[in-house]
Formats: C-alpha cells, sequence, structure tokens
C-alpha cells in the first residue's frame, strides 16, 4: 500500500513557510491505519518492547495502537503542565520554535526497553529531548520509530546513537 496516497500537503501551516504534513486521511482509513501499524511492527521483529513512549500529540494515536498490539504499556509525553503527577521535563527547538515536554516521574522504571514513537521525524529536537526524558529514567531506548521521515532536514543526526524507522521518507 503507497501511504503517500494518504498524507495531505498543507502550506504555510502552522506559519508561513512551514509545509505540514496531515495525517487525518491516514486515520480516516482503517485499512491503511492497519497497514500503517503492520509495518511499524514489522520493525521490530525480535526486539523486546516493555513500555512505548507516545509524543504529544499526533504520536499518541500509533503509539497507542503499538502498544495495545505489542501488548505493553503506554507512555504519555506532552506539553508543560498536562499531566497530574510529578514530572521530569527536557526543552527542545523545532523547525518553528521552541518547547518542553514532560513525562511523569514513574513512568519508566530502570533497564526497561523502550520504543518511542511520533509521527515525524523533523529536524530531530522533539525526539532527541524524548529521549533524554527516557534515559534519566534508566530505559533503554530500542527503536525511534516514526510515520514520516522529512530526510531534508537531518533530524536523525540528533538521534543517531539510536536505531530509526520510519514508515514513509520524504
Amino acid at each position: 500500500m503507497n501511504f503517500e496516497n494518504y498524507i495531505r500537503d498543507i502550506q504555510d501551516f502552522p506559519k508561513p513557510g512551514i509545509g505540514f504534513k496531515d495525517i487525518t486521511p491516514l486515520l480516516l482509513n482503517a485499512e491503511a491505519t492497519q497497514a500503517c501499524l503492520d509495518l511499524l511492527v514489522s520493525s521490530l521483529q525480535g526486539k523486546k518492547i516493555d513500555k512505548v513512549v507516545g509524543v504529544e500529540s499526533r504520536g499518541f494515536f500509533f503509539g497507542m495502537l503499538l502498544a495495545q498490539k505489542l501488548g505493553v504499556g503506554f507512555i504519555p509525553v506532552r506539553k508543560p503542565k498536562k499531566l497530574p503527577f510529578d514530572t521530569i521535563s527536557a526543552s527542545y527547538e523545532l523547525e518553528y520554535g521552541s518547547d518542553i515536554l514532560e513525562m511523569h516521574i514513574d513512568a519508566i522504571k530502570e533497564e526497561e526497553n523502550i520504543l518511542i514513537h511520533d509521527d515525524v521525524l523533523a529536524t530531530g529536537g522533539t525526539a532527541k529531548a524524548v529521549c533524554e526524558l527516557v534515559e534519566k529514567l534508566g530505559g533503554n531506548i530500542v527503536q525511534c520509530n516514526f510515520l514520516m521521515e522529512l530526510t531534508f532536514l537531518n533530524g536523525r543526526e540528533q538521534i543517531a546513537e539510536h536505531e530509526v524507522f520510519a514508515a514513509l521518507t520524504y
């Protein structure tokens, strides 16, 4: 299945000069969603995963599906003051600004094997911040897993010490 047929390009969103990859057409099609999930899971064969980390907000869609398919727990990583318990945080830069991400301090136990999932790997700032959170809590990052990678932004360089998989590359 050609997943690119289910990704819509939106120009100048969220601000002028940004080309946004909209995944809602993919989410609207159950067959395409299942095929994409199957591809993401196939990249994990032979790997032991204890928990899946999903990054706010579009990383929640497939992150939760991956956790369910793998039979493991799901950890939401969110913007500041969105999680109700004690958190750790990491700041990061993206192609159109900067922000902070948070994770509950009890989300990962020492030496757990963690799959990080987000919708897109762009400049790598978000992925790097999430890797820092996982490692602060003592987790082992098994893979950084994405629906899409925008290779022209060189984000993979930010997380080069980790295995990276993307279902689509642009």
